[in-house]
């Protein structure tokens, strides 16, 4: 038997009172100029990709490759890739963001796209 929660009261409301509510007050609520930004988002990022492709293939370790992959394309939290690849959550971030070294950011697989696509004028705005 479930046990009785003071927190949470379920009404019922008359269509009437739905009424009352703008649409534009729900969570979901898009406006049409959200929904076309997305699809010209989506758009854009499907011509980048065969270049990014190739810049990762190409500026990127094994090893950071396969964590970029699991992270951006997998949708894998850092916890997860860490036991995907039996390595500590550490170790991926660096493997992402890199790690600072006499107080100089070094490494990190993040770091290396945003130049190599940088150099090659890629760019995602």
């Amino acid at each position: 038997m479930a046990k009785f929660n003071p927190d949470f009261w379920e009404t019922t409301l008359a269509s009437e009172a739905w009424q009352r509510f703008a649409v534009e007050d729900a969570l979901w609520h898009q406006e049409p100029s959200d929904v076309a930004a997305r699809h010209r988002r989506a758009e854009r990022a499907s011509a980048l990709w065969p270049e990014l492709r190739a810049i990762i293939d190409e500026v990127l370790t094994d090893r950071q490759r396969e964590v970029v992959t699991l992270h951006f394309l997998e949708a894998l939290n850092q916890r997860q890739i860490a036991e995907t690849l039996g390595v500590s959550q550490q170790s991926v971030s660096e493997h992402l963001y890199g790690k600072v070294r006499n107080g100089r950011a070094v490494g990190g697989a993040i770091r290396k796209l945003r130049k190599a696509c940088a150099e090659r004028g890629v760019q995602f705005d």
